[in-house]
């Protein structure tokens, strides 16, 4: 509370009880010492996988310079991470493009300034100030971070197997420095 008797802010992101991840849970066995039940399926179905939600068409919309919008392919890169850990059921579709709409918009931010540069002139006095895409980029970054911090949230609470290594986070910083050079 601040000195004047408002309150400031509100619920702090990492703040609160912290959930253990699935697989701990799974090796600690039964750590809190209560009667498990344990359950024989004996005709249970065969289990298959679900099908990749199509991308929204606006993940691959064309852009302004002509280019094509690479969200779509950051879409289908994530959620094949996510199958492959058995997660893709529970992140909604929604929160997949966003991410990856997010993603997209970074990295045209980061070319624009590999292009144009860090500075930019003021419209009415001619000086040199901050170029608008370095703060585009900055937003997009951490928007980008805050959405891929919640679905990896989803994946630890949720998978049984290994969900540490490489992911897709890592792909974008690829893409990242691979746009950065140009090619």
């Amino acid at each position: 509370m601040a000195k004047d008797g408002t309150c400031r802010g509100g619920a702090r992101v990492g703040a609160g009880a912290k959930k253990k991840p699935l697989a701990d849970k799974i090796s600690a066995g039964n750590p809190g010492g209560r009667k498990l039940t344990v359950m024989e399926f004996t005709d249970a179905p065969a289990l298959e996988g679900c099908e990749m939600p199509e991308p929204n068409k606006m993940l691959s919309a064309e852009q302004k310079d002509g280019t094509t919008l690479a969200a779509a392919e950051i879409y289908k890169n994530t959620w094949t991470w996510l199958n492959a850990r058995g997660c893709a059921a529970l992140v909604s579709p929604q929160l997949l493009e966003r991410y990856a709409m997010s993603v997209a918009r970074w990295i045209q931010c980061e070319e624009a300034v590999s292009s144009f540069g860090f500075l930019a002139r003021h419209p009415t006095t001619g000086n040199a100030i901050q170029s608008p895409y370095v703060a585009m980029g900055q937003n997009y970054m951490s928007q980008t971070n805050r959405l891929w911090y919640e679905i990896f949230q989803i994946v630890k609470e949720n998978c049984t197997g290994e969900y540490s290594g490489s992911n897709p986070q890592d792909d974008v910083m690829e893409r990242l420095l691979t746009a950065r050079r140009g090619k």
